[in-house]
């Protein structure tokens, strides 16, 4: 007995030997102990919180997941800030002094991370909003167009239709013009121009562009979303007309391919029917008169 007593009174004077001081508060092997003690209960708090709030999110039919995934992570993130404040306060360190450091530091990584700060922030925004969502749609005042396959924080990648993934920065939706196809509904109207020779019948063009619609879409439309044909201007050499179609989901993320799909099918229902797709042309109207040409001779020779 006297031997454990001999032992536990130098363990216990070697938990408390002091090795440095912060202000007034001496650091130790036991104070030590305890800080990780206390990380280790922030970091388990912190992901079963984060867990539990995701797991809440994917059984609730009302709550999106971006937005439920967008409140676990700000969660996760005030319980580690709170963590390192309790971490710091049980060192013995002043907050006060602490915050005016920490502000002058966070002015300075501002200036150099605002680039990065404004994204993080822009991608909470979007996932608490919801303004745009995976599989939406979208055109942007950059010029890029694409399904939405991925939302992060400081980030959301674009896949065009030509399978090309594009990452473009959160602040990018939140400062721009941005064009969100399916943001209401998951259809969108196209208008697919097309031309025909003067003279020819009009009823008979719409005849074979409704037919050219429906043999694309492959079955019939609602009443209020079928098919139109509108003749939309006289041009030059033609009479100019345009399709106007609702598509779906899977069309609107190829739209260029959606269009040419029409447009072949238009070709072939007017050359059924021996409907003329004009060249381009001019007519030319002679007054009566005389009219006088002249003609340079380039290739005559002149004297030396």
């Amino acid at each position: 007995m006297d031997f454990l007593q001999l032992i536990y009174s130098q363990l216990e004077r070697m938990a408390v030997y002091p090795w440095f001081s912060i202000a007034e508060t001496q650091i130790n092997l036991l104070r030590l102990f305890g800080l990780i003690v206390i990380v280790f209960i922030v970091w388990r708090v912190s992901v079963v919180f984060e867990k539990t709030l995701r797991h809440i999110g994917l059984e609730q039919n009302q709550v999106t997941t971006p937005g439920w995934y967008a409140l676990s992570r700000i969660s996760h993130y005030v319980i580690w800030i709170l963590g390192v404040v309790i971490g710091l306060s049980y060192l013995g360190f002043n907050m006060a002094s602490f915050a005016v450091i920490g502000g002058a530091i966070g002015v300075g990584v501002g200036f150099g991370l605002q680039n990065i700060i404004s994204n993080f922030v822009s991608g909470i925004i979007i996932l608490i909003e919801k303004i745009i969502k995976i599989d939406d749609m979208v055109d942007l005042q950059s010029g890029v167009m694409g399904r939405v396959t991925e939302i992060n924080l400081r980030y959301t990648r674009v896949t065009t239709s030509d399978s090309i993934d594009i990452i473009v920065p959160n602040s990018e939706f939140i400062t721009g013009r941005v064009i969100n196809w399916t943001l209401g509904e998951r259809t969108r109207r196209l208008h697919i121009p097309f031309g025909v020779a003067y003279g020819v019948d009009k009823m008979l063009v719409k005849e074979a562009a409704i037919a050219a619609a429906i043999s694309v879409a492959g079955a019939d439309q609602p009443p209020e979303r079928e098919p139109d044909v509108w003749l939309v201007r006289f041009g030059d050499s033609s009479l100019d007309f345009e399709l106007v179609v609702w598509v779906g989901p899977e069309q609107i993320a190829s739209p260029k391919r959606t269009e040419a799909q029409y447009l072949w099918a238009i070709e072939d229902e007017l050359k059924k029917r021996h409907i003329e797709i004009p060249f381009p042309q001019r007519d030319l109207h002679i007054r009566s008169g005389t009219l006088a040409v002249t003609v340079n001779q380039a290739n005559e020779t002149k004297p030396a």
